[in-house]
């Protein structure tokens, strides 16, 4: 057996970093911003344990372009670095500066906010340059020192003349990066990745208009100061007690300067055990698209962007929220761009879960009536985490509500309890009736109301896939559309309610309607209802109806080729219908059975092209 070390060649090493150590070139910036901050940062650690004896200041973080000579300079006011922290730090690649002063002061700097795990950020700058250059002056008594680097193995390490604290990053950009030379580039990825550092970053200045004098002689001048483009203190680290409802707003309108509508509200997570984890979500107004509305949560790792795709961290119905979530403990590869699912993530995931349903809980114990007037705002997040995560399903009862038609809101134990007791079929499962669109089913609604009936208004995508659920998880319910046919199981038939026809003239009255009407289509179904009843109503089976229902909004195709069956109920107690029975005219008769066919379906939506065309042209023959 042979034992040996592998080799690796440092050539090789520098083209792969060049061009392949991270997923997207712009995140250079972000990475010499997270050092140049973690340098910052130690030395107001090294300054609070009173190590560093000098004045601290009020240090920033200044970007510039110099577009002439083709350089983007990176200047912090920060611990610096002597010659030979720059060989151990640099010229090492893959070894953490930032690892191993928290290593050495990990009593007192687990709270400092230093954000480098990899040691490899400071490369990233390769990605856009030709060559790289540091200027650094230790906060020790250590003289500055230039290094230069093209790329290549090999570097060169000179005394420089500066007198100040702190690293200068000098990158000469290559002919291939020339856009990061540009402002509005340099500004966008700033306020990208940058906007929320705990440390000032300057770039550029800008001018602003400031009130002098009182009175008369009150005037305007224009003023330059400094652009620091972010802030240093966002609320998601400040503590919830802290903050008040317009300081939550304003954060909202900071994350999302194009929203011009304030957020319903808002949950604020901070936990340190067994992970840390801080971050605001908020609940904005959301539409019944919900593939529109993801992507709006933002993840930071120690205030500094990492992405806006938290799969897997945040459950997949809560990304319909937007916000921030930020966690030094959710394990990133070294780009800080993609996920890596463990234990940790999991556990993040269900305490924002739980975190949510206690917030729930609490808006609607708080105020039922506000709860309810943001119903419609909010109900899609809500029903879609219901059928997609066990755990907030089993929470939901309390703070899930159903409206019904006339806009009263009930839990789903009130629902039950509110439920005639006749509102059950044969096999007496309760059913709980509920219309889609109110407008198109106004007449069934109208119908079922008559009789007694509640009518629930369920009306986002996911309804059909969510009663599928709730029927699998709740003993002896079955949901139904006011429109299908499960509610002629419902229909009260009083005792005193007696057929004007008997069998033989049914059996004639159905072999005239069947001549007319296509068997393929439409099943026939003869009831003797209050004459006030419609004279033909459609109604469709509830199964099929639901399947394709769950099919159009992300269900399986395997109704998608069945051919759709209607159910045509006649009431034989209805004067029309008795008017077409008794017509001696088989022209009349079939013209009054198409007419209250397609005045069915037109209550359906299902007339359409030139049935719909035929339709309107015989309406307009029998007004003349």
């Amino acid at each position: 057996m042979a034992k040996g070390k592998i080799n690796v060649s440092v050539e090789n090493i520098f083209p792969l970093i060049k061009k392949f150590l991270y997923s997207d070139q712009e995140i250079f910036l972000r990475e010499l911003i997270s050092n140049a901050t973690d340098a910052t940062l130690k030395l107001k650690h090294l300054s609070n344990i009173g190590e560093f004896k000098d004045e601290y200041g009020e240090p920033i973080i200044e970007v510039k372009i110099d577009k002439k000579n083709k350089r983007l300079h990176i200047i912090d006011q920060g611990i610096g670095m002597t010659g030979d922290e720059i060989k151990k730090y640099i010229n090492e690649v893959a070894f953490s500066g930032a690892e191993e002063f928290l290593e050495k002061y990990k009593d007192s700097a687990k709270d400092s906010g230093i954000i480098g795990h990899f040691g490899l950020g400071f490369y990233s700058a390769f990605m856009v340059s030709d060559s790289v250059e540091i200027i650094s002056k230790s906060h020790k008594k250590d003289p500055a020192v230039h290094w230069k680097c093209d790329g290549s193995p090999e570097y060169s390490l000179t005394d420089a003349k500066k007198t100040d604290r702190g690293t200068e990053i000098i990158l000469n950009i290559s002919k291939d990066s020339k856009s990061f030379l540009e402002e509005n580039t340099i500004r966008k990825l700033l306020k990208k990745y940058n906007r929320f550092m705990p440390v000032p970053i300057k770039f550029g200045q800008k001018e602003i208009s400031k009130k002098v004098g009182e009175g008369k002689d009150e005037k305007e001048i224009k003023e330059t100061v400094d652009d620091i483009i972010n802030i240093t203190e966002p609320a998601w680290t400040k503590k919830p007690k802290d903050l008040k409802d317009e300081d939550y707003n304003k954060f909202y309108k900071d994350l999302y300067p194009m929203n011009f509508e304030d957020p319903l509200f808002n949950i604020h997570l901070n936990v340190d055990y067994p992970f840390t984890l801080t971050g605001i979500l908020f609940f904005p107004k959301i539409k019944n698209d919900i593939n529109i509305q993801k992507d709006k949560i933002q993840l930071f790792q120690n205030q500094v962007f990492v992405t806006d795709n938290v799969e897997g961290i945040v459950p997949e119905f809560l990304t319909l929220l937007r916000g921030v979530i930020d966690s030094p403990d959710i394990p990133l590869n070294v780009s800080r761009s993609y996920l890596q699912v463990d234990s940790a993530v999991k556990k993040i995931s269900n305490y924002i879960t739980r975190k949510v349903g206690d917030k729930l809980n609490s808006l609607i114990k708080k105020d039922r009536k506000k709860y309810e007037e943001k119903w419609n705002d909010i109900k899609i997040i809500i029903e879609y985490g219901m059928l997609s995560e066990d755990k907030f399903f089993e929470k939901s009862d309390s703070f899930s509500i159903y409206p019904d038609t006339n806009n009263n809101f009930y839990t789903f134990d009130e629902l039950i309890k509110n439920i005639e007791k006749s509102q059950t079929d044969k096999d007496g499962k309760t059913i709980i009736l509920y219309a889609s669109n109110i407008d198109e089913q106004d007449s069934y609604i109208k119908a079922a109301e008559s009789k007694g009936y509640k009518v629930l208004l369920l009306d986002s995508p996911i309804v059909p896939h969510l009663i599928q659920k709730l029927e699998s998880k709740k003993e002896n319910i079955s949901f139904a559309r006011v429109d299908s046919n499960s509610i002629d199981n419902l229909i009260k038939k009083e005792d005193n309610i007696i057929s004007k026809l008997n069998d033989k003239e049914k059996d004639k009255l159905k072999n005239y309607i069947e001549a007319v009407i296509p068997k393929e289509k439409y099943t026939i179904q003869l009831e003797a209802l209050d004459s006030k009843e419609l004279p033909f109503i459609i109604t469709q089976p509830e199964f099929m109806r639901r399947m394709k229902d769950m099919q159009q909004s992300g269900g399986n195709n395997m109704f998608g080729s069945m051919p759709e069956i209607h159910n045509v109920v006649i009431n034989v107690n209805n004067d029309l219908v008795n008017t077409i029975f008794n017509s001696k005219s088989k022209v009349k008769r079939e013209r009054l059975i198409k007419q209250s066919l397609d005045l069915a379906r037109l209550s359906q939506n299902l007339l359409k092209g030139e049935e719909l065309t035929s339709f309107i042209k015989r309406s307009f023959d029998i007004i003349k």
